[in-house]
């Protein structure tokens, strides 16, 4: 009942509907009493039924489960505060969300033929996979890269590199997301000089680059720099594409590798929204204007085998951001409280044994994130436990998004789960789980310290042992692995091998450009670089001309990293 209607009322009136309201909760208080008497003496399955996450689910939800709750406050509409039934007005009804396949392996040309092959079968963004060496920061001819050059994803050591891997790609027509963390900076900057070969200048370009260092200390480990320079790196992104990429993400805020560690759902949540906010601290510090910058900060969320869990995580992602950026951090731009995210499918949980079956895990968690309100999807390939994937592979988990799309009615009305008793309730105690842990984490002094310290590290390993105990003892049921196993040894589906010439070809490649180059506008450049790192400069400008020059993924690297230093784990466990 609104304030208007209750100042309507007389004081006999409204007393006589709160007495009307209270009888009929009495009333469904004892229907429910007696439907659990009648469940209490029925058989049913053994144990106790949880999430994924060990939440206790109860065999029922009703009214009472959010008894006092305000619709406006806590769900409100789709694109209006707090966003928790979705981002946009329209959702799905103007706009599918982007379709993308995380794809990398060999060299550029090899990649590069891939990509051309997904959009031609309607793929509608890029995702770049890197190998491990450009992941840490090394040129595919450095000693340490040695075996490891475009197994894992593609090989990336120089803006030469770059303009191969979109070459006949017009950048300004694609959304083209990077996963890469330590070196983004570098690589963010090769990406816009390639762009520029193309004719195309920044402030067109679409896309992100994952660019997110406090969950690689969290959970991943892929690291160039210690948290502090690293941490300044990122912000000289925000400051630099608000002014020269307006329609850039200059990063995403990564929990699926949080997750994918063995993180829980509200983990996932609570750990990858305040690494969200200690960003948009570090760059009001700096002395931006939040509203300056948060439009163009994302999202990236692990959709885990959870059906309902998962798609309350969403929710309560979105509810949570839109409260502390106008809240707490005084954000009057609306774009600045809307989260948008992109979504990937659970690695951690495709198998190995019946690798058929991921490709029903993939179908259900991609229909997760989209009752769950996502703005971009990436599904699984089913042989990715056993390879990089197949072309075939590849279509399979690209028309799972089609089928999903087109066929299946979910996207045709907005947040349809809305209301549900079972999801609402979820979606509150997923904020009440990541709400604590925040508190938990400004006790420690804040993510920095957190990580210092092992927390997180600490937080998460613990949760991984107790979901990898219970599979082991056969309480999580995992199809395949550890129950309805047979047929479990014969995986018999093709698998991509690489080519064992890629790392000498790209050794070649890397040769020849050295000689080809300018060597004295390298090293003026890197000086230039490594001068000014050494002030409170922003040094994309000082990146984007070694790129232009050239100057190699390491070289850049190394140069940052003369002032900067490297960083070492401590010792936690």
């Amino acid at each position: 009942m609104s304030t208007i209607e209750e100042e309507a009322l007389n004081p006999a009136e409204f007393a006589d509907i709160l007495r009307a309201q209270e009888g009929e909760i009495s009333a469904l208080k004892a229907r429910l009493a007696d439907w659990e008497e009648s469940y209490d003496a029925t058989p049913k399955r053994d144990g106790v039924v949880t999430t994924l996450s060990g939440r206790e689910v109860r065999p029922l939800y009703t009214p009472l489960d959010r008894e006092g709750a305000d619709y406006e406050e806590t769900l409100g509409f789709p694109g209006e505060f707090p966003f928790t039934r979705g981002p946009y007005s329209t959702m799905y009804r103007t706009r599918l969300w982007t379709m993308r396949q995380f794809a990398g392996f060999a060299t550029a040309e090899e990649t590069n033929e891939r990509y051309k092959y997904l959009l031609a079968h309607g793929q509608t963004g890029l995702s770049v996979a890197f190998d491990f060496p450009t992941l840490m920061g090394y040129d595919s001819d450095h000693p340490r890269s040695l075996g490891e050059v475009g197994v894992c994803g593609v090989a990336i050591s120089s803006l030469e590199d770059m303009e191969r891997l979109f070459d006949g790609i017009p950048l300004d027509e694609v959304s083209v997301s990077m996963t890469i963390n330590g070196p983004a900076i570098i690589l963010f900057c090769m990406y816009v000089a390639a762009a520029e070969k193309q004719g195309i200048s920044a402030d067109v370009l679409r896309g992100t680059v994952q660019n997110d260092i406090l969950k690689e200390y969290q959970a991943q480990h892929a690291w160039v720099f210690p948290p502090e320079p690293a941490l300044r790196l990122i912000v000289d992104m925000f400051e630099w594409c608000s002014e020269h990429a307006p329609k850039y993400n200059p990063i995403s805020i990564s929990g699926y590798h949080i997750r994918e560690a063995g993180a829980t759902a509200g983990q996932e949540l609570a750990f990858t929204l305040r690494n969200g906010f200690e960003y948009v601290e570090r760059a009001v510090a700096r002395g931006l204007d939040v509203d300056s910058f948060a439009p163009r900060l994302s999202f990236f969320f692990d959709v885990h085998n959870d059906f309902f869990e998962e798609i309350a995580k969403f929710r309560a992602a979105r509810r949570i951001w839109a409260r502390g950026m106008r809240e707490r951090y005084g954000a009057k731009n609306p774009d600045s409280w809307r989260l948008r995210t992109h979504a990937q499918t659970a690695g951690v949980s495709l198998t190995a044994q019946q690798p058929e079956n991921n490709i029903v895990r993939v179908a259900y968690q991609a229909m997760a994130a989209v009752l769950g309100g996502t703005q971009s999807l990436h599904t699984n390939s089913m042989d990715e436990t056993l390879s990089l994937p197949t072309e075939k592979a590849v279509r399979i988990a690209l028309r799972t998004q089609q089928i999903l799309a087109f066929e299946s009615g979910v996207p045709d009305t907005i947040d349809p789960l809305a209301g549900s008793y079972f999801v609402e309730k979820l979606t509150d105690e997923l904020e009440e789980e990541a709400l604590s842990l925040f508190q938990e984490i400004d006790r420690l002094g804040g993510v920095v310290p957190g990580i210092e310290e092992g927390w997180f590290q600490k937080e998460i390993a613990a949760s991984a042992m107790r979901q990898q105990r219970e599979i082991e003892s056969g309480e999580q049921v995992v199809v395949g692995v550890n129950q309805f196993t047979e047929g479990s040894g014969d995986a018999e589906i093709d698998t991509l091998r690489i080519d064992r010439t890629v790392e000498p070809r790209q050794v070649e490649l890397m040769a020849a450009l050295r000689v080809r180059r300018d060597s004295a506008a390298v090293e003026r450049t890197l000086s230039a670089l490594r001068e000014a790192s050494d002030t409170s400069e922003n040094v994309v400008p000082y990146i984007l001309d070694c790129a232009r020059n050239y100057c190699t993924l390491y070289e850049i690297r190394h140069a940052m990293e003369d002032v900067f230093g490297s960083y070492r784990e401590p010792v936690f466990f």
